[in-house]
């Protein structure tokens, strides 16, 4: 598995060769899972029906039952995920973003990260 990386900007990282990519490592499905939690549902032209369904399960209000299954599934189906370990989200209504810190068991090893949504 060959994943790019991305800077802290979250932008394509390049101009490094090799080093520009996660190749066979935990980090690598992270990225792979950062990726498919940022997809929103029909922003993928060649596939409209992928990516996370933030505007009908996730974002609004009384949404708390339903987003952390929609997560967690998305988590689980990402390529080399082999489980969650633990999955936590906790809303900030302050910022109004939903952080979201797991610990995944993938092909390559065990990765913990957190990602505000």
């Amino acid at each position: 598995m060959r994943y790019r990386k991305l800077d802290t900007d979250g932008d394509y990282q390049m101009g490094h060769g090799d080093a520009d990519y996660h190749v066979d490592s935990p980090e690598c499905v992270a990225q792979a899972v950062k990726t498919r939690l940022a997809l929103l549902a029909g922003e993928w032209f060649l596939d409209l029906m992928e990516g996370t369904p933030y505007a009908t399960r996730v974002w609004g209000k009384r949404t708390r039952e339903t987003y952390d299954p929609v997560l967690r599934r998305r988590i689980l189906g990402t390529q080399g995920v082999r489980s969650l370990l633990s999955y936590t989200s906790r809303l900030d209504a302050e910022t109004r973003r939903l952080v979201v810190t797991v610990e995944i068991d993938t092909v390559y090893g065990t990765v913990f990260f957190s990602e505000a949504l």
